[in-house]
């Protein structure tokens, strides 16, 4: 790769063996000079500012196939706040400098916003069977079109044999499942554990956005969910969501979005429990500003 002045801090990341590419036209004649049906193919989509829960996955990908892509895209379409798309933390040389730590052999690809949507900057239109209009959907108009679109763009151009997400954004990866099943090519989506920060906090590129303070402050959420998974068993799911709010409530400094109690599969809130489903608590909160969710399995 010929590596113009602009990117000269990335040079001794490529001299280790590490591929950085920008160009969707490159990243193909990559992957095509290196076929083989014998081997297989990982890709772990990310929007940056890399933290430990991002290096799980591509720990798992390296495991499970011959070459892994790891592609570095901050997605406008997925942002209905203009503002949190403005905050995103970028920092792809702090990224690379993380993935060479983990192996010099990833490819990482890391376009512009023009590089993958030409001319229009705009969403498709899905249908998930109301997949996407609980929870993240219902506070985030447009979010999860958005996400289906960068995903489709990105698994189409990789042909991945797997893809890996995390399952912090679990309704995200049943809703990656869904669209998966719709493409005219085979990938299996591989849904990886949630990373935790040492006070529980789930990892997430937006604590960077955090006071030292309040990220461990932050760590109530978990334990918050902690206490609702250990009364599944005994208590109905009113008297569950009525105990979240209450803790969230005495929290001046934490603000809850919403606390749902839902089916795996299907993302429906869970009115009576059924033996045979399994289910999640999902959670949102705001702190100092900053959005973070969080999900727990609660059978």
């Amino acid at each position: 790769m010929q590596i113009s002045s602009n990117y000269s801090k990335f040079a001794r990341f490529l001299n280790l063996g590490m591929k950085l590419i920008f160009d969707k036209k490159e990243l193909q004649s990559c992957l095509s000079s290196h076929e083989d049906e014998a081997k297989m193919l990982g890709l772990v989509p990310t929007m940056g500012a890399l933290h430990e829960g991002h290096l799980s996955l591509v720990r798992q990908a390296l495991s499970e196939n011959s070459r892994v892509v790891v592609s570095i895209f901050v997605n406008p379409t997925q942002f209905n706040n203009p503002e949190d798309l403005k905050k995103y933390p970028k920092t792809l040389e702090t990224d690379m400098a993380l993935l060479e730590s983990v192996s010099d052999e990833i490819i990482v690809f890391a376009p512009t916003v023009s590089e993958l949507y030409t001319q229009n900057i705009s969403s498709k239109n899905y249908s998930f069977n109301g997949l996407d209009k609980v929870m993240e959907g219902a506070f985030r108009e447009g979010h999860f079109n958005g996400v289906a679109t960068i995903v489709e763009i990105l698994l189409d151009l990789v042909r991945p044999n797997k893809a890996y997400f995390g399952e912090k954004d679990f309704q995200q990866l049943q809703i990656v499942r869904k669209l998966s099943h719709e493409l005219p090519f085979k990938v299996k989506i591989v849904g990886c554990p949630i990373v935790r920060e040492p006070h529980g906090l789930a990892m997430s590129s937006r604590n960077q956005l955090l006071s030292k303070r309040m990220r461990q402050r932050a760590g109530i959420i978990f334990k918050t969910l902690q206490t609702a998974h250990s009364m599944f068993g005994t208590k109905n799911a009113t008297v569950i969501v009525a105990y979240v709010n209450s803790v969230f409530a005495k929290e001046a400094d934490l603000e809850l979005e919403y606390f749902q109690i839902a089916d795996v599969e299907t993302l429906t809130p869970m009115q009576r429990k059924q033996d045979n489903i399994k289910y999640r608590g999902f959670i949102a909160v705001y702190a100092e500003g900053v959005r973070l969710i969080d999900n727990i399995a609660m059978n």
